[in-house]
C-alpha cells in the first residue's frame, strides 16, 4: 500500500472528523449519566421529622419585664458641722462599718475653746438674771413662783436666753466635730483629705445599707391590672446577666404619669453582690391559673395570622389560634385548640396543611 497515499490531506481531514465526532457522542453519554447521578444527588428522599406535646391545662406563671435601677431605702449623706481643720479620717470607700463607729473627726482645740466662752457667757448672764428677778421683789429660791411673762421679760433683759442659745450651739459643734456611722453599711462617696479644711455645705462621706436595696421600675397603665403588692420578681443586672436575685413588690404608686406608666417599687434580698445605682432587668411573674399553653415555637405566621400544627394520622393540621398571655418562653392559647390535641412544636417551620411527618424524639 502506497503511504503517501493513505495520509493524503483529503483522507486525513475526514479521519479528524470522524474521531471528534466519536469523542463528542462518548462525552455526551458520560454528561447525561452523570446529570441524572447529579439530580438524584440533590433530590433524595427526604422526610418531616417533628416534635410533638399533648395539650393539657396546666399552672402557667405571668411574666413582665421592664428595665429599673436598684437604690437603697437607708442612705444617707453625712457633713461636718463646723469648717474646721480635718485631723484625722478613719475608713475609706468600700469599707463596712457599724452603727455608732468612728469615720472621721476635727481638730477640737478650736470647737472647745468657743464652748468654754459660750458658757462663761451663760453663767454671767444666769447672774444678771437673778439680780434683775431679785429687783423685781422675787427671792432667787422662788423662781418657780415668777410668772411666765414675768420670767421671759427677766430672761430677755438679762441676756440669758441669747447666752443660751449661744453655748448650746457651741456644745453641738463640738459634739459633732466626730462624725459617726448612723448604722450598719458601707462607706461611699469620701473624696475629702486629712488636714484639709471641712465642708459646712459639701458632703464628707455616704453611708449606704446594701441589706436595704430595692428596684424602681415602671409598667405600662394596662398592666397595672396584672401586678399587686407582694407578687414575686427577678432582678438581674445589665453588667452580671448570671446574678439573678428575687424580691417582692412593696410599692405601687398610685398615679399614672403623662406617659401612661405607673411607678413600682420592689424589695431586693441582700446577696452581697448589688450594688446603689445599678441598671437591672425585671421580671414580675405571677400564678396565672391552669391554661392551656404552648411553647412559643410551636406557634408560627402563615398569611400574617398565628398557627399552631397539630398531628393526626401522620399528617401535620394547621389551625389558626389566638394567643393571650405570654411569658419567656410560652403562650397561652384562648381559640383554636383544645385539650388532648397532639401539637407540633418542633420541625414546623416550612410544614403545609396535610404534610406527612414523621415524630422525633430530638
Amino acid at each position: 500500500m502506497n503511504i503517501d497515499k493513505m495520509i493524503h490531506p483529503g483522507n486525513f481531514r475526514l479521519f479528524i472528523w470522524i474521531l471528534l465526532a466519536c469523542t463528542a457522542a462518548c462525552a455526551g453519554d458520560k454528561k447525561e449519566a452523570g446529570d441524572e447521578q447529579g439530580v438524584e444527588t440533590l433530590l433524595p428522599d427526604m422526610t418531616n421529622e417533628v416534635t410533638v406535646m399533648e395539650l393539657h391545662p396546666s399552672d402557667f406563671n405571668h411574666e413582665l419585664i421592664s428595665n429599673g435601677k436598684l437604690s437603697a431605702r437607708r442612705y444617707v449623706d453625712l457633713t461636718f458641722e463646723s469648717a474646721e481643720t480635718i485631723a484625722g479620717i478613719y475608713v475609706r470607700n468600700g469599707d463596712r462599718v457599724a452603727e455608732g463607729q468612728k469615720l472621721a473627726e476635727l481638730a477640737a482645740f478650736r470647737l472647745h475653746n468657743k464652748t468654754m466662752q459660750a458658757k462663761d457667757a451663760l453663767d454671767r448672764a444666769k447672774l444678771e438674771l437673778q439680780d434683775v428677778l431679785i429687783g423685781q421683789g422675787y427671792a432667787i429660791d422662788d423662781s418657780a413662783k415668777v410668772p411666765d411673762a414675768t420670767m421671759q421679760l427677766v430672761r430677755t433683759k438679762s441676756g440669758y436666753s441669747q447666752a443660751l442659745v449661744q453655748y448650746e450651739l457651741a456644745l453641738y459643734e463640738e459634739e459633732h466635730a466626730v462624725l459617726k456611722a448612723p448604722f450598719d453599711g458601707v462607706v461611699a462617696n469620701l473624696f475629702a483629705k486629712p488636714l484639709n479644711t471641712s465642708s459646712v455645705s459639701g458632703v464628707f462621706c455616704t453611708i449606704i445599707d446594701p441589706r436595704s436595696l430595692e428596684a424602681s421600675f415602671t409598667i405600662l397603665e394596662s398592666e397595672l391590672a396584672l401586678v399587686k403588692a407582694g407578687d414575686k420578681v427577678e432582678v438581674t443586672p445589665f453588667s452580671q446577666p448570671d446574678e439573678k436575685t428575687e424580691g417582692r413588690i412593696s410599692e405601687i404608686n398610685p398615679l399614672v404619669d403623662a406617659s401612661g406608666m405607673v411607678q413600682v417599687k420592689a424589695t431586693i434580698a441582700h446577696t452581697g453582690k448589688l450594688f446603689e445605682g445599678m441598671n437591672v432587668r425585671i421580671s414580675i411573674q405571677r400564678l396565672a391559673g391552669k391554661q392551656l399553653v404552648v411553647p412559643k415555637e410551636a406557634v408560627v405566621l402563615r398569611s400574617g395570622r398565628q398557627v399552631v400544627f397539630t398531628l393526626a394520622e401522620k399528617k401535620a393540621y394547621w389551625n389558626y389560634v389566638q394567643t393571650g398571655l405570654e411569658n419567656a418562653g410560652h403562650y397561652t392559647i384562648t381559640e383554636g385548640l383544645k385539650e388532648g390535641d397532639i401539637v407540633i412544636t418542633g420541625g414546623n417551620i416550612n410544614l403545609a396543611h396535610e404534610t406527612v411527618v414523621d415524630v422525633t424524639d430530638k
